[in-house]
């Protein structure tokens, strides 16, 4: 009887896990075979399921109508920018509130904890204002440096740094290393599957920004690729082609998806370890 039962929850867990599965991989399937349709198989009825023979002609279509090349370098530039960036000043604000005692520490944590219940919207503004004054509207630095401060990121280094032996820092304090040498030669080798998670995180967070270059860039040499899928949406025929949209979806897909192949076991064990502290 205890092994029908274990055997029958086995099959229910497998079941649900199979329909999450179907539910999740629906969608990109769906726009995998949208994209491979012409504009008049797109709005069929009911809708074709299995893919058609015009995929290289819409990714090219959508390429060229966008500027996909212009689009895709400038987001990945903001991209690993941010994401090296911020991983660069977490880590340095994480071993400062962990490895020093200065006055003032017992509040700048919490300080830092206060940002993270201010989204971008509610910054926009003075955002926006505190650009146009550095003349900054239009430039990779409007894109980049409001982002480069990190309060997860800092959150993430310093939970980690707690749990290394405090030995550990006297040892080489003993061995004449300077903090600076005990951060790079102990702490960060310690730390890179921490580091690879939170360049998954911020790369894909970076790559699917929308309302923040859409607000600070008018000029086309400095679109995102978010951007540019908007532009796609705007169709000269009136209807959306969502053939075509759906291309560029793909290729916007790409790269976040290339960058979590890379770094999928370092991710998944910097959030495991995280979630066992």
């Amino acid at each position: 009887m205890a092994v029908n039962r274990k055997l029958i929850t086995k099959i229910v867990i497998h079941l649900i896990l199979i329909s999450t599965l179907i539910v999740v991989a629906f969608p990109i399937y769906y726009a995998l075979v949208m994209a491979t349709h012409t504009h008049q198989d797109a709005y069929a009825f009911p809708p074709k399921l299995t893919p058609g023979k015009e995929l290289f002609s819409n990714i090219k279509e959508a390429w060229q109508r966008v500027k996909m090349a212009t689009l895709l370098k400038n987001s990945l530039i903001i991209a690993i920018t941010v994401s090296i960036g911020k991983i660069t000043f977490s880590i340095l604000a994480a071993f400062a509130f962990t490895h020093f005692k200065f006055k003032g520490s017992w509040l700048l944590f919490p300080l830092a904890m206060v940002t993270q219940m201010m989204p971008l919207p509610v910054r926009v503004i003075p955002l926006y204002r505190m650009m146009a004054q550095l003349g900054w509207l239009n430039t990779y630095w409007a894109l980049t440096v409001p982002y480069l401060a990190s309060t997860t990121g800092i959150i993430l280094f310093r939970q980690f740094y707690l749990t290394v032996p405090a030995e550990l820092a006297d040892a080489a304090r003993v061995d004449g290393a300077t903090p600076m040498q005990y951060l790079r030669r102990i702490l960060l080798p310690l730390s890179w599957t921490n580091v690879a998670a939170l360049l998954v995180i911020e790369f894909v967070y970076m790559w699917n920004e929308y309302l923040w270059p859409n607000i600070a860039i008018t000029a086309s040499n400095m679109r995102v690729a978010q951007m540019g899928l908007r532009m796609l949406y705007t169709s000269e025929r009136g209807a959306a082609e969502w053939n075509i949209i759906m291309a560029g979806t793909l290729i916007i897909m790409l790269p976040p998806l290339i960058i979590l192949i890379l770094f999928r076991k370092q991710f998944s064990e910097g959030i495991a370890m995280q979630t066992t502290k």
